[in-house]
C-alpha cells in the first residue's frame, strides 16, 4: 500500500504543479505541438484525476492505464528536451530511466495485489 500511496501523492502533486508553475512546462513542449497552455492544463487535470482514481480499487486499473498512456504521450516532450540540451544528462535519464520506471510502476498498480477483495484503501 505504501507504493500506491506514494504514487497517488506523486501524480496529485505533479498535476497541481501544472497550475502553480505552468511556464516551466511551456518550454518543454516542442513547437509543433499547438496550444501549449491548454495542453498543460489538460495534463494537470489528467494527473490529478488519475491520482484520485487510483484511490479506489474499482477505478484503479483505468487510472493506471491512463497514466501509462499519458507517459507514452509525453515521450516527444522528453525527446525535444534532449534536442535542446543534448549534453544535459538529466534529460537522458528522464527519458531512458525515469519514464520506463514510471511505466512499470503504473503497470504494477493495474491490479490490486494487496487488496484482492476490492475493499476501499
Amino acid at each position: 500500500m505504501l507504493s500506491l500511496g506514494v504514487m497517488i501523492l506523486f501524480y496529485a502533486f505533479a498535476g497541481v504543479r501544472h497550475f502553480m508553475h505552468p511556464e516551466s512546462y511551456y518550454s518543454m513542449m516542442p513547437p509543433y505541438i499547438p496550444f501549449h497552455s491548454v495542453i498543460n492544463y489538460i495534463a494537470g487535470v489528467a494527473e490529478i484525476l488519475f491520482a484520485i482514481l487510483l484511490i479506489f480499487p474499482i477505478t484503479r486499473k483505468f487510472a493506471a492505464t491512463g497514466i501509462m498512456v499519458m507517459l507514452v504521450v509525453y515521450i516527444p516532450t522528453h525527446i525535444y528536451m534532449i534536442e535542446l540540451a543534448p549534453g544535459v544528462w538529466e534529460t537522458w535519464v528522464r527519458l531512458f530511466v525515469a519514464q520506463p520506471l514510471l511505466l512499470i510502476w503504473a503497470w504494477w498498480h493495474r491490479e490490486d495485489r494487496e487488496n484482492p477483495k476490492g475493499i476501499l484503501v
